[in-house]
């Protein structure tokens, strides 16, 4: 599917503990959910050193990064099996790294995160986990 830009996307997200993975979908105009763009990236040694919440915050800002000229300015909706990403942005983070998710609609990002099961997010689990040695 051809993303539309200014519509809502959803971010599937996930981190392993050597490279993060995401998955970005938009729904059609029948209301079923379609990817719209796959990537990831293997982390360097220093970020394979980071903690979990880093690691999982830092997929986020990534896949924003990365696609910025098509999501920015859209409702995002992303979905993590990390459960306590849902909170940074209603606490000030005590990391550098995870600044950007709790201040995120200060950067123009509209974003809601939502946890999902580990189970329900195959894709970008999927994809944090290819061994691309």
């Amino acid at each position: 599917m051809v993303p539309k830009p200014g519509q809502p996307f959803l971010l599937y997200t996930d981190a392993s503990a050597t490279s993060i993975a995401c998955q970005w979908c938009q729904f059609d105009d029948n209301g079923e959910e379609h990817p719209v763009a796959y990537a990831s990236l293997k982390l360097t040694a220093s970020q394979c050193a980071w903690s979990v919440i880093e690691r999982e915050a830092f997929a986020i800002v990534w896949a924003l990064k990365r696609f910025s000229n098509v999501v920015f300015g859209a409702s995002i909706t992303v979905f993590t099996d990390h459960n306590p990403l849902k909170y940074l942005a209603e606490s000030a983070p005590k990391s550098a790294k995870l600044t950007m998710v709790g201040t995120s609609p200060e950067r123009g990002y509209d974003l809601v995160i939502k946890y999902n099961r580990g189970s329900c997010n195959v894709v970008a689990d999927s994809l944090s986990r290819l061994d691309c040695s």
